[in-house]
């Protein structure tokens, strides 16, 4: 519902309100302020299935005394005033506030009950959001989300994360893991690879690889190491080789498969691997 007819339906209440009072104004009223109420609530938050943990506020028209801020239980309950425990857990707040309704009246404590309930915190479903993204926490799910959600919520990935992520999932309490190329997904458009995420999830950014350049180089220092890198490209992110350097001279020290260090002669086209040291020697002549 847009602003401007949001602003129309206001208008038209206060003119009827003008009008006259009465049992049957503020009745009409209030059914006029529940449509609009309903129309500018985000879909998200009418589709939101109730659980064990969220906040819910509930009232019930012309009755103050019966007004309910509580937590579902983890049963997923809530106990209301006059009708004791109702089952709300995966409802609709639109469905909870009929059951609650129909609760009343079939006791035969209120003649056609008019109930609101309003999920104040949203805390049944969560997923955690860890690693190299600018707000890690815990975020809730208010409706069906996926991993680009997420990401958007915590703000993004820092210039430090890498472009893989991980998302861990309890199925049948064992945990799955779940690689996720974030180039493909986001620039080269594999919708397939934005899963939809549920409650419990963990979406995990570690830091990116990086490998080391020094000796005659224009910039030594630590890089991000990109996919398929070579030598040739390790050399262009350090400035190149200085006029002292030589090409003819340049060694990678990495650890060995037995975890010893190792020195490998390397030429322009051999790959780099993560935490490589890419050393060009000085020339002899």
């Amino acid at each position: 519902m847009n602003a401007a007819a949001f602003g129309f339906g206001i208008n038209m209440i206060l003119l009827f309100l003008k009008l006259g009072k009465g049992l049957y104004m503020q009745t009409l009223f209030y059914a006029m302020f529940l449509s609009l109420t309903a129309f500018s609530l985000p879909a998200a938050a009418m589709d939101y299935r109730l659980g064990s943990g969220d906040i819910v506020h509930v009232t019930v028209y012309d009755h103050p005394e019966l007004l309910l801020d509580t937590r579902v239980d983890e049963q997923g309950k809530i106990d209301f005033p006059l009708i004791g425990a109702v089952m709300v857990a995966g409802q609709s707040a639109s469905s909870a506030q009929r059951l609650i309704a129909e609760a009343l009246e079939r006791g035969g404590f209120i003649k056609k009950p008019q109930v609101n309930l309003i999920v104040k915190e949203y805390r049944s479903k969560q997923v955690s959001v860890l690693g190299q993204v600018n707000k890690p926490g815990k975020y809730p799910l208010d409706t069906t989300s996926t991993v680009s959600d997420l990401l958007a919520q915590a703000g993004g990935v820092t210039l430090e994360g890498a472009d893989e992520l991980t998302l861990i999932r309890n199925q049948d309490g064992k945990l799955q893991r779940t690689k996720i190329d974030t180039k493909s997904l986001f620039q080269d458009g594999q919708v397939d690879l934005n899963y939809q995420v549920i409650g419990g999830d963990v979406i995990f950014v570690p830091r990116a690889s990086v490998f080391y350049i020094y000796g005659e180089v224009r910039k030594p220092g630590a890089f991000r190491l990109e996919k398929n890198m070579n030598v040739m490209k390790a050399l262009s992110l350090g400035g190149g080789i200085t006029p002292r350097g030589t090409q003819r001279g340049i060694q990678i020290r990495r650890k060995g498969a037995d975890g010893k260090p190792v020195i490998v002669n390397a030429a322009l086209i051999d790959p780099v691997r993560e935490d490589d040291v890419v050393y060009v020697k000085e020339s002899l002549f």
